[in-house]
């Protein structure tokens, strides 16, 4: 397996770190290419005022997306238009990455049902109350079911992507990027300092 390419799904309130933490992780493997994409293809403005084009998207072509949380989740989370567009991207990937509450989008889609998966922790409540069919686990810096990868609140999406290139790789490659950003990994999905 490899991540040559990873399409991240953008829109307006989006939280930058879940996007940015990830794009540094991943934009170090030597051959994986990162792209933005939106249904509109317009630019795309984060909560704390980043904005960043996208390619415009309606038929399915990336093999591994990855799903950001920020406020924008919220209305997101009751457009059935956005919800099917995101399904079908979502049904086409081989991998599915979503960090904080871009599991709320991904749960709307009903593709979560039956499988673990977790989310910020300070949006449980709203995230979880979206779709009941989803195992959720409040206690997870992130989680790893089939081909979906879910994390909790922002910073731990850093964790999670470092995981998953242990997952495609191997684990000398993650800590080399970990050593290269001076970041303290978490290697622990289990370790969940800020869960109830």
């Amino acid at each position: 397996m490899s991540l040559n390419s990873i399409a991240i799904i953008l829109f307006d309130n989006f939280e930058t770190l879940d996007v940015m933490g990830p794009v540094e992780v991943f934009g170090s493997l030597k051959d994986c290419q990162i792209v933005f994409i939106s249904p509109s293809g317009e630019p795309m403005r984060s909560s704390q005022g980043v904005t960043l084009n996208t390619l415009p998207i309606q038929t399915p072509c990336y093999q591994c997306i990855l799903i950001p949380g920020g406020q924008g989740t919220r209305s997101l989370s009751k457009n059935d238009q956005y919800i099917q567009w995101l399904k079908k991207q979502a049904e086409f990937a081989e991998t599915v990455i979503s960090v904080c509450t871009g599991s709320a989008l991904l749960a709307q889609t009903s593709l979560l049902n039956g499988f673990k998966a977790t989310t910020n922790k300070l949006s449980y409540q709203w995230v979880t109350s979206l779709n009941n069919q989803v195992l959720w686990q409040p206690k997870a810096r992130w989680v790893h079911d089939n081909k979906f990868y879910t994390s909790s609140g922002i910073s731990a999406g850093i964790d999670m992507s470092l995981q998953i290139i242990c997952d495609f790789y191997d684990q000398s490659i993650a800590s080399n990027i970990a050593l290269k950003m001076e970041y303290i990994w978490n290697q622990n999905a289990k370790h969940d300092p800020f869960s109830k």
